[in-house]
């Protein structure tokens, strides 16, 4: 049977771009899958040309948008269809995203006469049940609610609700530490052979290993950044880039004195973390990655827009972290 793939083993450098989900569903727009399809293409456009310079490509995405609004309708046919467990909706919408991306690039690399095998590894990551994110579960899902809503389903579905922004109460889940990435060694195998390899979208789906060493899915969310570092680590990558909205990383982001950071060691971006320069639910969790990255034996981490890789690749633009 003809086959892409390659017989000897993709030795060249292994690159893992992860594509934000604030690129996937842009502030200001609908959301509508049109939208989705035109911000993906636009950052696979790139991909696309690092596949045809022999690159071999990881790619992982967020999903906080897309499994929100999984979660919202839910909620909305729970009367006439059963809701699913949150960590069925992380599965749902990994699958979904790599789908998208997974057409994308088929599609532009068919136009680049390069075409690869492009494939979605729907990934489970294990997370410790007594991480200290169980006990204090505090990343927002799903609707609003109001005050008397969200008591009647903490005290009917055991959830945990917070007021979130003074729009009302949400539901608010775990994000615990992922620990190991399940299908790791079928992605390396999978890169090394020249496919293109989506995998850990969302920060995978979670789930605890039981005493037997059997998988059960939990309901959590997963940072896609720190499980980025982690895929990158267990597949050996050589570089990460984290693709997002803004074209650099800042110091006083949003305040006078605003300033960007071409490059920084790992001490440095240690040391700008601990005097609390990037913010918990953006910038930190990508330079927390970085540095694990980096300490794992990853040579660089590139942090930019879509438009700016190539830029970046070269020292052009963007923020290069380094050891």
């Amino acid at each position: 049977m003809e086959t892409r793939l390659q017989v000897v083993r993709n030795q060249s450098e292994k690159i893992i771009v992860s594509i934000g989900g604030n690129v996937i569903i842009r502030r200001g727009g609908r959301g509508t899958i049109d939208e989705q399809m035109e911000n993906l293409s636009q950052a696979c456009g790139y991909i696309g040309r690092m596949v045809k310079g022999g690159k071999s490509i990881i790619i992982t995405h967020g999903n906080g948008p897309v499994v929100g609004n999984i979660v919202i309708r839910n909620e909305a046919v729970k009367d006439l269809i059963p809701p699913e467990p949150l960590y069925i909706c992380d599965a749902d919408s990994e699958g979904g995203i790599g789908f998208m991306i997974q057409q994308i690039l088929y599609n532009q690399l068919h136009r680049l006469h390069n075409i690869k095998d492009v494939a979605t590894i729907v990934t489970q990551v294990v997370v410790d049940r007594s991480d200290p994110a169980f006990k204090d579960p505090s990343k927002p899902v799903g609707p609003y609610y109001t005050e008397e809503e969200a008591a009647r389903l903490a005290e009917s579905r055991g959830w945990v609700m917070k007021e979130d922004s003074l729009r009302g109460f949400r539901r608010v889940v775990p994000s615990p530490v992922p620990k190991r990435i399940i299908e790791a060694s079928v992605v390396k195998t999978l890169a090394e052979l020249g496919v293109i390899v989506i995998a850990a979208g969302g920060g995978g789906v979670p789930v605890v290993e039981e005493e037997d060493g059997t998988l059960r899915g939990i309901d959590a969310v997963i940072d896609k950044d720190l499980a980025t570092a982690l895929l990158a680590k267990e597949v050996k990558a050589d570089r990460f880039i984290n693709l997002t909205q803004v074209d650099m990383v800042y110091i006083n982001f949003g305040k006078p004195g605003q300033k960007g950071v071409p490059e920084m060691t790992v001490k440095e971006a240690e040391r700008f973390l601990k005097a609390g320069e990037f913010a918990p639910g953006s910038m930190g969790p990508k330079v927390r990655a970085a540095i694990e990255f980096i300490e794992s034996g990853g040579r660089e981490v590139v942090i930019t827009q879509p438009e700016l890789i190539e830029a970046a690749l070269e020292g052009k633009a963007g923020t290069r972290i380094v050891k």
